[in-house]
């Protein structure tokens, strides 16, 4: 289905846009769309995918613009037939210093997003979402979970037979860009202590391939409105940074060292509200949330009512698999990024 088509991925000098790149460049897609604000990111991008990939990298065509201003956006959806759009502000203590600059980036950015490609006739759009916006306690969950209700209004708007819009939420993923996991290691090489927030906080953990392999089924499977979720195991961070110790630290000199929740953390995450739940749908490895079609006219509510309600409980990083420090090793040594830190210690 992605035979000849052109693919935009806003923010997509990051680690997801990376992981499109190397999963779609050698296959028959048409172009991919590199959108972001960063000038520098972007010719790193292509020097590196043009030494990697020299009969491929003319694939890959490079746009500068922001997602908090429409034009830009505009600039770049000419003959686009798909969109993952990954552009974010991600990072939860900058949230919280500046919330309103989430909003711009979060909000306001998917609607010019949305925007632009329900004019340009774009035929599906996947919006990238957070554990965080399901009951979000900081500026980052709360602006995802306000761009999770702009994509279910957006949805609204428009014909699914013209442009089909859709989110995927899912939880951490290992290795990203400004994770926990590099910084161990950078304080492993260092021979400092490895620094955690609260030993028995749990977090879900995922590879950026399952990241983007849930945006793919939400691609294949996905109506408009729906909020695709992804299934996954947790484990506490104390495991996580045993793991991370026993595979870097061979000489066992760092020390695991207790600094405190950070501005704005949870203890733990949930994927799947109790709300969401009573009309969700258990799709084996996914929930799938659906839009909700009511409208405005609640006097039919108070007279008729519904009943009716999914049995699926709350979904969260204390109720799932929760790994063991082996498991979680294995997880970390499928990753490309932990093998090659391993080669170059």
């Amino acid at each position: 289905m992605f035979k000849e088509k052109t693919l935009l991925i806003t923010g997509g000098t990051g680690s997801f846009g990376n992981a499109v790149l190397n999963r779609f460049l050698m296959t028959d897609i048409g172009e991919i769309r590199i959108f972001s604000r960063d000038e520098k990111k972007q010719d790193d991008m292509r020097h590196e995918y043009q030494a990697k990939y020299p009969e491929y990298s003319n694939k890959i065509k490079f746009y500068i613009g922001d997602v908090r201003d429409l034009a830009s956006v505009r600039n770049a959806m000419y003959g686009v037939d798909y969109i993952f759009h990954a552009a974010a502000l991600k990072q939860v203590p900058s949230c919280e210093f500046f919330p309103v600059e989430a909003v711009k980036t979060n909000v306001l950015g998917t609607d010019n997003v949305l925007t632009a490609a329900i004019e340009a006739g774009v035929s599906k759009v996947i919006c990238l979402s957070t554990d965080k916006a399901a009951y979000p306690v900081n500026a980052m969950g709360t602006s995802k979970a306000m761009m999770e209700k702009v994509v279910v209004a957006k949805s609204r708007t428009v014909s699914p037979d013209k442009t089909t819009i859709c989110c995927t939420r899912y939880g951490n993923v290992m290795c990203s860009r400004g994770s926990v996991i590099p910084l161990w290691i950078e304080q492993i090489k260092k021979g400092e202590d490895i620094t955690v927030t609260a030993a028995d906080m749990t977090r879900f953990i995922m590879s950026l391939e399952e990241a983007v392999d849930l945006v793919l089924y939400a691609f294949s499977n996905a109506e408009s409105g729906d909020i695709m979720v992804q299934k996954a195991p947790a484990c506490t961070i104390e495991v996580l940074a045993k793991a991370v110790k026993e595979l870097f630290d061979k000489e066992d000199k760092a020390a695991i060292k207790v600094i405190g929740i950070r501005h704005g953390e949870k203890m733990y995450e949930t994927l799947l509200t109790n709300e969401e739940c009573a009309n969700a749908i258990d799709m084996g490895d996914f929930y799938r949330v659906p839009a909700d079609k009511r409208d405005l006219n609640y006097d039919k509510y108070f007279k008729d009512g519904n009943c009716e309600r999914s049995t699926l409980t709350e979904f969260d990083s204390n109720n799932t698999e929760l790994l063991t420090v082996e498991e979680v090793k294995e997880k970390l040594l499928s990753l490309a990024y932990i093998r090659d830190e391993l080669d170059n210690m």
